[in-house]
């Protein structure tokens, strides 16, 4: 019988060196928040996560759009900040940055999500 070998990044050992860069509180900016927020997946995205569904895999999401394209959407979020992204070993995972968003843009994450629900009902 053959055995397996998985690579060390299976097991986690390597995740620390595959976390993509996010940016650090003071770099967050109001344009591209609202940038990303404009986006109706992205809105999505960020009311799951809202939601209290912290820490959620980038295929646990029910979204429209293909694989690819959800990926784009997940780094466009990354990027402007509001989430922030690790691996759980070959998974990666998602959290909303909502305290550190708070911080920077106090109401702001609540009236996105308010005005969101309130236009879909």
């Amino acid at each position: 019988m053959a055995v397996k070998f998985r690579s060390l990044s299976y097991y986690g050992v390597m995740d620390a060196e595959r976390i993509p860069p996010h940016p650090d509180l003071g770099e967050i900016t109001l344009q591209p928040v609202l940038e990303a927020l404009v986006d109706p997946v992205r809105r999505r995205i960020v009311t799951r996560l809202y939601d209290g569904a912290a820490d959620v895999k980038c295929g646990a999401f029910d979204l429209p759009v293909s694989k690819s394209t959800a990926t784009h959407h997940f780094r466009i979020l990354r990027e402007a900040g509001l989430i922030r992204q690790y691996y759980v070993g070959t998974s990666r995972m998602n959290t909303l940055r909502r305290d550190e968003i708070d911080q920077v843009f106090p109401g702001l994450l609540d009236a996105i999500v308010s005005a969101d629900r309130a236009a879909v009902h």
